[in-house]
């Protein structure tokens, strides 16, 4: 049987500038300090040191990324501690403190426990549990971290719990268990499933007193956040988080709204990447057509189609279906490599795109088959995940075959994987990089990376890789575009060179971890097909968007299982259409067992509608365009609960099915089937201001619930306005 042991017995050894190091009987050291007016750390080092001595996610230096070996954990580079004023104060020796303006900590040395408090009225914030707050298992290498959770009569939890970022059910996390590690959940439960595909360890909190309170956890390894599913009778209330042998190095930020802890947070991990214009557009894919014998044709219709409708669209998105197998292996998938029977002229298909207004991204996977052309030579060079006894690749199924991933902690890998990016993906006219099926998911346990010369084992390492790969194809990007037209292959940037947006380099990658947001957008997943995936999508996507994943979406009309009906498939249009990554993508079959794909045009009874609501992203697309900028300078989610605006309003944490766009739009998306009017509580407004409905003109006091109408061709869309004016606020 597993024994957790507390942290052992503490004494005060040292004050460096901002905080205090206690000296742990085992020989490790416990170090809190402050790193801002609003912003703590706390560490936890063994004596043999740290397990995970570098992290990637940490970036407080304005236009710096984190070396690519990584930034040394106990580096305190980006943060002005020097400007900062920090009181001290010992109380009997025992009970330390550590004072900013705004933040406070007290330390119970014996046993080891920290109470944080409100500087400013010395209202409490947050609290280690009163018993046993820092455990560990020497057999496991296993942490725990507890805290004290307050509630009301009845046990009723008074405080609220979200963040992890792409988690399922309610937006309000608390009462729940769930786990942070990235895993491929094709058809996952979209109220129940857990985990996805990110690794998030960052949680956001209301506490009992009105504070805000934001806690990373800065470590690569699996860990499990209960927010108040366990209860032990000896322990009273409390919430935890269990690392699975990685370290204790946690951030601690609060603030008096949600807004202020979440751009720190964002400070902290390097902000969000801009984008171009173009990419804030609807985008399609077609994994069908890509994958029928027929391909190149197929895509040639398509184009046709696409104009004929008159769909409005700035992006193709090509599944991975050009770089399939040929023959027995046709289903199989070969990264930068083209079936030239399914696509003998791709560069031909592309210009045409290009020419209707169409810039291109294409999948990317990071695992090569064991009979892909350069897996001996990868092999020779080093650049698989090995196995840390044999020193051989690991080999595990993928894709219908069995292969080995590339490891992008070996600059080996990092130059092929530019070097064949630019060469069979840029050079063939297309923009963009899509990171996919990257969640590592590789099941050895003695599976070792690289590590930069420093190895890393994969359980405290798998969502690095996801985010390096993304960073590789990031920088490839970059550095295509930045060359001149001459220098890049024919049909590559010389058939963009008359488009600018050279500045902004956008890519997508499926799975990672905070820093992700640096060089990607992200969305939720292979959803299901669905009434509910279409409901609780949209509490998934305002989770991921809370955690600091600003620019997401969701498969359009789900990924997988079913056909949509005519119904739902609009509905699902519409409630997307102002989400910030708005892409049509799926992997389905027909009644006859042929592929599909959704479509604007795929269900004539409503192809009218569906164009229309796609329409209404390009007529919202200035506004869209200054969220996606504020995102990127002012640290703002583009979408968010109601209550990111109006965290007073207590009316803003019921479960809802609505949104906020920026600050100005409320999006009331209709998600339960043959609904005509929608149920909406509109938040409470300064004196003089309204909501007003986008498409009627009509306005209506704040503060209330109104039932609207709904008809089968609308999007309930309200914005604030000044009632004197009427005019958008």
């Amino acid at each position: 049987m597993n024994a957790l042991q507390a942290l052992p017995n503490a004494a005060l050894c040292g004050s460096p500038a901002s905080g205090m190091v206690l000296a742990l009987q085992d020989g490790g050291t416990f170090t809190v300090q402050m790193l801002g007016e609003s912003l703590a750390r706390v560490t936890c080092k063994p004596k043999a040191g740290f397990k995970e001595p570098r992290t990637w996610a940490i970036a407080p230096q304005a236009n710096q990324d984190v070396p690519w070996e990584g930034r040394p954990r106990e580096s305190l580079a980006g943060f002005d501690l020097a400007g900062l004023a920090v009181d001290s104060c010992l109380r009997g020796n025992d009970s330390p403190m550590l004072s900013t303006k705004r933040l406070c900590v007290s330390v119970q040395i014996q046993p080891l426990r920290l109470t944080w408090t409100d500087a400013r009225d010395g209202k409490p914030i947050a609290a280690d549990r009163v018993t046993s707050s820092y455990m560990t298992e020497a057999r496991t290498g296993l942490t725990r971290h507890y805290l004290e959770r307050v509630v009301g009569a009845g046990h009723v939890a008074v405080e609220k719990h979200f963040g992890l970022g792409d988690k399922t059910g309610p937006l309000d996390l608390t009462g729940r268990r769930l786990r942070t590690g990235g895993m491929d959940s094709i058809g996952f439960d979209p109220e129940h499933g857990d985990p996805l595909y990110k690794h998030w360890p960052f949680t956001l909190s209301r506490t009992a007193s009105g504070q805000w309170l934001g806690i990373y956890y800065d470590t690569l390894a699996n860990c499990t956040f209960d927010f108040g599913c366990e209860h032990d009778m000896y322990h009273g209330f409390y919430r935890y988080v269990e690392i699975d042998d990685g370290d204790l190095d946690y951030y601690l930020m609060v603030g008096d709204t949600p807004a202020e802890v979440i751009a720190q947070w964002m400070r902290l991990i390097g902000g969000t990447a801009p984008v171009p214009a173009w990419s804030v557009g609807f985008a399609q894919t077609a994994m069908g057509l890509a994958d029928a014998p027929d391909a190149q044709h197929q895509l040639d219709q398509f184009i046709d189609k696409v104009m004929a409708h008159g769909v409005p669209i700035s992006a193709f998105h090509y599944g991975s279906g050009y770089s399939t197998g040929v023959g027995a292996r046709g289903k199989q998938r070969y990264v930068f490599t083209w079936n030239s029977a399914k696509f003998p002229d791709p560069k031909t298909l592309n210009a045409k795109f290009n020419a209707n207004g169409m810039r291109l991204v294409a999948n990317i996977k990071p695992c090569l088959l064991d009979d892909h052309p350069a897996y001996a030579s990868m092999q020779a060079a080093g650049g698989f995940i090995t196995n840390a006894k044999t020193g051989k690749p690991i080999v595990e199924p993928y894709w219908d075959g069995m292969g080995s991933h590339l490891d992008f902690t070996n600059q080996s890998s990092i130059d092929w994987w530019q070097k064949n990016l630019k060469a069979h993906v840029l050079d063939y006219g297309i923009d963009v990089g899509w990171n996919d099926n990257n969640e590592y998911a590789i099941l050895d346990d003695d599976a070792v990376g690289s590590g930069f010369g420093k190895p890393m084992p994969m359980h405290q390492s798998k969502p690095l890789h996801s985010m390096l790969m993304t960073r590789a194809t990031f920088e490839a990007q970059r550095d295509y575009a930045a060359r001149p037209a001459s220098v890049n292959g024919q049909g590559g940037q010389g058939l963009r060179q008359a488009q600018p947006e050279r500045g902004a380099i956008y890519t997508i990658s499926r799975a990672g971890s905070p820093g992700i947001q640096r060089y990607a957008q992200t969305w939720s997943g292979d959803n299901t097909t669905s009434w509910r995936t279409l409901k609780w999508n949209i509490r998934t996507g305002l989770q991921m968007s809370l955690s600091g994943m600003f620019n997401i979406g969701h498969d359009v009309g789900g990924f997988y299982g079913p056909i949509p009906s005519p119904e739902l498939f609009l509905r699902w249009v519409q409630a997307c259409s102002l989400n910030p990554r708005m892409v049509m993508n799926s992997w389905k079959q027909d009644a006859h067992g042929a592929h599909f794909s959704n479509v604007p045009w795929m269900h004539p009874e409503v192809t009218k509608d569906v164009i229309a609501a796609i329409a209404l992203r390009y007529q919202l697309m200035p506004y869209l365009l200054e969220c996606f900028a504020r995102a990127s300078t002012h640290h703002e989610p583009i979408i968010r609960p109601t209550f990111y605006d109006f965290p007073h309003d207590e009316g803003c944490f019921k479960d809802s099915d609505d949104f906020m766009l920026g600050s100005q739009y409320l999006v009331a998306p209709v998600v339960e089937e043959g609904a005509r009017t929608r149920q909406v509580y509109l938040p409470k407004l300064p004196t003089g201001q309204a909501w007003q409905d986008f498409a009627s003109g009509e306005s209506f006091p704040s503060g209330q619930c109104h039932t609207v109408d709904a008809p089968l061709s609308k999007l309930p869309l309200f914005k604030r306005i000044c009632l004197s004016t009427q005019t958008q606020s």
